[in-house]
């Protein structure tokens, strides 16, 4: 069975995006979003995607988009959650939902895992990650990341399981 695992950077007020595009640039973030992704089936909505300015090398990008004639060469292309989970390969271990805010919501009830980076201001956005409820959900580790010259915020890094 597919680990299913969402991955974000949110804020104190849960907003992820404006105009598809983020609201920060922390470094380390990105690192570790690459560390934990790379090599593994992506799955995404088809603005996040297109806000990319190239696809994102050593990953295998399931693109969900309503729009029956979107073609991206070298990319699957599905319609629903559902088709991305199924277009995945049985003997992958996991996989990662990567945005943008409308499939965050869809896989919730679906994933196993969060890799959330909680950064610790509250943005102006129009894309939001979904309400962590902690009764299902809890923290199995964490690590804080200081402001510093490299990052305009201070942030942590927290792996929710599901309980």
């Amino acid at each position: 069975m597919i680990k299913l695992i969402s991955i974000a950077a949110i804020a104190d007020n849960n907003a992820i995006g404006k105009n598809n595009d983020l609201v920060w640039h922390l470094p380390d973030d990105f690192k570790r979003f690459k560390a934990l992704t790379s090599g593994h089936y992506i799955i995404l909505g088809r603005k996040t995607f297109e806000s990319f300015p190239k696809p994102l090398p050593h990953r295998t990008h399931v693109i969900i988009t309503r729009q029956n004639d979107y073609k991206a060469e070298n990319h699957l292309v599905v319609n629903s959650l559902n088709e991305a989970i199924a277009a995945i390969p049985k003997n992958e271990e996991k996989a990662f939902i990567i945005g943008g805010g409308e499939i965050y919501k869809q896989a919730m009830s679906r994933v196993d895992e969060l890799e959330i980076t909680h950064v610790n201001t509250t943005v102006e956005g129009d894309a939001f990650f979904p309400e962590i409820d902690l009764k299902l959900w809890k923290v199995a580790n964490e690590e804080f990341h200081p402001k510093d010259e490299r990052h305009q915020f201070s942030f942590t890094y927290k792996t929710y399981l599901r309980r």
